[in-house]
């Protein structure tokens, strides 16, 4: 076997054994790179190596995870319809909130590495759509940062949800009000 097949294997078992343990805690935060490993079967060294820290090797496995709640078909029908930008960046925004609600146990443990450690140059699901809902009127670079907001915003809102429930009456587990609080973020910074 070669050496970047045996890499690609190690970096499947990691993904598989962090997804495992994940499900099965309350405490996504205590869930250790040797618990990882030990899983895995390989050295927690093999985490930094392969993903550059445990928070992205979770950030992964969150991505995966999100990748397999959201359906393929509906996603290219929303892309593929005729809808202005901002709603559509409504609906898309909509479909991850609600995936980071309903796995909330992988919200908790990622939301720290993507507000605070996540490459800002890395460009985000909503770049595109908001370039394109202001046809040039904004830069790239203010595009980006409207993008980070949007994004940033709902992942810290979305983790604080028991939070908003309390201080706010907004019970982001339920649908309805989940949709409404997108909209309003978007409205926001998008404008009405």
């Amino acid at each position: 076997m070669q050496k970047d097949e045996k890499l690609n294997i190690t970096k499947d078992n990691l993904i598989e054994a962090t997804f495992s343990l994940m499900e099965q805690t309350d405490d996504p935060l205590s869930v250790t790179s040797r618990q990882i490993a030990a899983k895995a079967g390989t050295k927690p060294s093999m985490i930094n190596y392969c993903f550059g820290s445990r928070e992205n090797l979770i950030h992964n496995v969150f991505q995966k995870k999100y990748l397999n709640f959201v359906s393929q078909d509906k996603l290219s029908e929303l892309i593929e319809s005729d809808i202005t930008p901002k709603e559509l960046l409504k609906e898309l925004h909509y479909i991850v909130a609600k995936c980071l609600v309903d796995n909330f146990t992988f919200t908790k443990a990622v939301t720290s590495y993507i507000l605070f450690k996540r490459n800002l140059g890395q460009e985000s699901f909503s770049f595109a759509y908001v370039k394109k809902h202001y046809d040039g009127r904004k830069s790239d670079e203010e595009c980006k940062l409207i993008a980070y907001e949007l994004s940033t915003m709902m992942q810290l809102i979305i983790y604080r949800k028991e939070d908003i429930k309390e201080s706010f009456g907004i019970d982001l587990d339920k649908d309805d009000e989940l949709r409404k609080y997108i909209n309003m973020r978007v409205d926001l910074l998008l404008g009405e």
